[in-house]
This record gives structure tokens, C-alpha cells and sequence, in this order.
């Protein structure tokens, strides 16, 4: 497996960004990767997740795109004004689709579109980018995320909140609206455990999923047992269940 640590400056967030790549010589589907709340594109590997997904990396089937986060100026900057907060997490937004993205093309040499994932506040991440522009990915994965805005800024919200907040857009979009067909085209799946530190996952995970059966998109909510917490033992358990799932998700469709 082939890892290399790349810095760029971003644009969009006015800063140097790095990410951490691994691949078996370009070969594979890109998978972007987003870390968990606060965390940075190390997060993956400091945690085992990379090893766990080796055996993908080696044999050719995925490449893997970790990816920093500014969750500290945005989701998390509680002592920062709601305003500034919402404006730095859409300019994160934007050095990931506008930016990062067109970077993983320019190196991945695959041809197919990127999968993208994420792990709890990453879950969140991946929700976001791929319900607003799901034609810049083939499929998604997101694992114990949080997809209530609500939950970090109690009851503000503004117009560059609400798209990100998918309980706040998905009701909203219209019922011919383009993109329900590109959801439904691709794989699309939501994973959380029910057990401990997994509440707002789950409340917010149910809300979603009748906002989709309303819409007519086919995602799929996927509930683990009680006994799953929101850590990364089960995380690691999730990932090998679901990238087969993504895989042939993207060859059927």
C-alpha cells in the first residue's frame, strides 16, 4: 500500500488543508473519507480504520482519501457567533466540492466517480456533500452521524444552515426535483448502532428516513443492535459489512 501526506492551500477556507491518500497504484474507486468531529485527516489510520480497510487497498477495489476537518471554527465553535460558524462550515463545503474533489479526479486516475464516508461528525460531512450534490459521487456511506443541525446550534438557523441540515432541505426539495433521481441511481446508506452515545444518531436517522420514503428516494437506514455503540470497534465492523454493498451498488447501477 502506497500512503502519501499532501498539503494544498484552499481557496475556499483562505488556509493549507492536507489530506493522506493510500492506494495500491491508482487503482481502485476513490473513497473520500471524513473524520470524526474535530479531527484531522490522521484520524482514520490513528484509529486502525485504514488497516481495517487494507485488504480493499491491496487488492485494487477502493483508493482512500482522508480528508481535515474545521470543525473546530465551525460545528464546534461554540463560543464563536452562529453567523461566522454557518459560513465557515459552507466555505468547508465548498474546498470539498469545488476543490478537493476535481483533486481526487486529477490523481485517482479512476473513472468513476468518488464513493464518499464518514464516522459520527464525518457521517454528518458525507450526509451533507452527497444530499446537496450527489452528481459529484457514485454512492454514499454514512456511519453515526448526526443530521439535525439543531443539535449544535439549538434552534438558530439561517438560509447557509439550513442546506446543512438534511432534516431542515429534504423536505423542502421538490417532488420532480433531479437530484431524487441521481439518490436513486446510486447507492446510498446510512448505518448507526443503537446503543450508547448513538441517541441523536438514531432520532435523527428516523426523521431522514420517513423524509425519504415521502420523497420517493430509496436510501437505506441501516439500524444496528442495541449492544452497538458509537465507537470505533463497531465502526470498523460497519465499514467491512457496507463497502461490498457499495461496490455492487455501483456495478448494478
Amino acid at each position: 500500500m502506497e500512503r502519501k501526506v499532501i498539503t494544498q492551500f484552499s481557496k475556499s477556507l483562505g488556509r493549507d488543508m492536507t489530506c493522506i491518500t493510500y492506494n495500491n497504484g491508482n487503482t481502485g474507486i476513490p473513497l473520500l473519507c471524513f473524520p470524526t468531529q474535530d479531527s484531522h485527516c490522521n484520524n482514520l489510520e490513528d484509529f486502525g480504520m485504514i488497516h481495517t480497510m487494507s485488504d480493499f487497498i491491496e487488492n485494487g477495489q477502493i483508493q482512500v482519501y482522508c480528508v481535515d476537518t474545521v470543525d473546530i471554527e465551525s460545528w464546534s465553535a461554540y463560543w464563536g457567533s452562529n453567523d461566522w460558524r454557518a459560513a465557515r462550515q459552507e466555505q468547508y463545503f465548498h474546498y470539498i466540492t469545488d476543490e478537493f474533489v476535481p483533486f481526487i479526479h486529477e490523481t485517482s486516475q479512476s473513472p468513476v466517480q468518488p464513493l464518499v464516508t464518514g464516522f459520527s461528525m464525518g457521517g454528518t460531512h458525507a450526509a451533507v456533500t452527497f444530499l446537496r450534490r450527489p452528481d459529484l459521487f457514485s454512492g454514499m456511506l454514512a456511519v453515526s452521524g448526526v443530521y439535525d443541525s439543531g443539535y449544535f446550534y439549538g434552534n438558530w438557523m439561517n438560509d447557509t444552515l439550513y442546506y446543512n441540515s438534511p432534516v431542515a432541505f429534504i423536505p423542502n426539495m421538490e417532488n420532480n426535483h433531479p437530484y431524487i433521481e441521481l439518490y436513486n441511481k446510486k447507492p446510498v446508506i446510512f448505518c448507526v448502532g443503537q446503543g450508547p452515545w448513538e441517541d441523536e444518531g438514531v432520532r435523527t436517522l428516523k426523521i431522514l428516513e420517513r423524509q425519504f420514503a415521502e420523497k420517493g428516494i430509496h436510501a437505506w437506514a441501516d439500524f444496528w443492535g442495541y449492544d452497538v455503540n458509537h465507537d470505533w470497534p463497531w465502526w470498523k465492523h460497519m465499514i467491512r459489512y457496507h463497502i461490498p454493498h457499495l461496490l455492487e451498488g455501483i456495478e448494478k447501477k
